[in-house]
């Protein structure tokens, strides 16, 4: 599980130098984590283009207060990478957090909070649906609803999140671009999506490409993007028909200068959506852009502790 990122890696870049790096086994595929600090657990996830990196900045503090559990989603950074199927539902979002759950439990964790960014926010919402006795806080961050961004899609949507309609055609096409181009996507999406190119150092940029060039990485990415296109929605539709809400507190935090703030629910944007999905649901815009954890870490990280508290 080392090949992806060296330890060494991790030291030069993040600084996160008292964190613990171990790949856990979860029965069906190993997800690498790395975890410091005491006090209730929390759990840290990414989105795309990124790995457990994204939070360099904001787990060191966090785990002033808290026990911080940083992971690579399933077909991330340096997890594993379990054979797909033909409805895509090994990567559904249900299956990734199912995952999760094993390893926080193989840490001693049985109930904790969980942050999720971009497609970390994604799974993370359906560990709040799903297991909601297991889940005591939840954050997501710069999303709405799998099933909401999709019944809302229009060219625009086309156009600025490409992603979810490019990576989520048939093999082989997204993953051939994902392991040829690899530089070319992470310098599109931290140049093009609203945070500044000088956020991302030539490290970090190397340390995301170098994930998304791994064949078996790019292919689980992409079969990520497809259960998001299919499998994803039956599940979000299924909650919507049984009225199934999220119970535990939730946090909402979007990018000021993206997309959410204009395109979902014009009087009180994403957080307007979540409140159709949640009992407690709170929450405010970040002046920065899709990647404000990266380039506004200082008030993420003070939005996150106060709601954690």
């Amino acid at each position: 599980m080392g090949a992806l990122f060296s330890r060494s890696r991790f030291r030069a870049i993040a600084g996160m130098d008292d964190f613990t790096s171990v790949a856990i086994d979860v029965g069906r595929t190993s997800v690498f984590v790395r975890t410091a600090g005491s006090g209730r657990p929390v759990l840290l996830l990414h989105g795309f283009p990124q790995t457990h990196l994204m939070w360099r900045a904001v787990a060191p503090v966090l785990a002033r207060d808290f026990t911080v559990v940083c992971a690579d989603l399933r077909g991330y950074g340096a997890s594993g990478c379990p054979p797909s199927a033909s409805d895509h539902s090994p990567y559904s979002k249900r299956e990734m957090a199912k995952d999760l759950f094993a390893a926080m439990q193989r840490l001693g964790h049985s109930r904790f909070a969980v942050v999720g960014h971009d497609r970390g926010g994604r799974v993370a919402y359906r560990m709040a649906l799903d297991s909601p006795e297991h889940i005591d806080r939840l954050a997501v961050l710069d999303i709405v609803p799998t099933e909401v961004a999709w019944q809302c899609a229009n060219d625009q949507f086309a156009v600025a999140y490409w992603p979810w309609s490019f990576l989520a055609q048939n093999a082989p096409l997204p993953e051939r671009l994902l392991t040829a181009e690899a530089d070319a996507v992470v310098n599109d999406a931290f140049d093009q999506w609203g945070s500044p190119g000088t956020v991302f150092s030539a490290d970090v940029r190397a340390a995301y490409v170098a994930a998304l060039r791994d064949p078996e990485h790019a292919h689980a990415i992409c079969e990520e993007y497809r259960a998001a296109a299919t499998i994803d929605r039956e599940h979000d539709r299924a909650d919507q028909d049984a009225r199934r809400r999220i119970v535990c507190p939730l946090l909402v935090l979007w990018s000021a200068r993206g997309p959410l703030s204009s395109w979902y629910d014009k009087s009180s944007g994403p957080l307007g959506v979540w409140r159709q999905w949640a009992t407690d649901a709170r929450g405010h815009s970040i002046d920065a852009g899709h990647f404000f954890p990266e380039e506004a870490h200082a008030e993420t990280t003070s939005a996150l502790r106060e709601f954690l508290a």
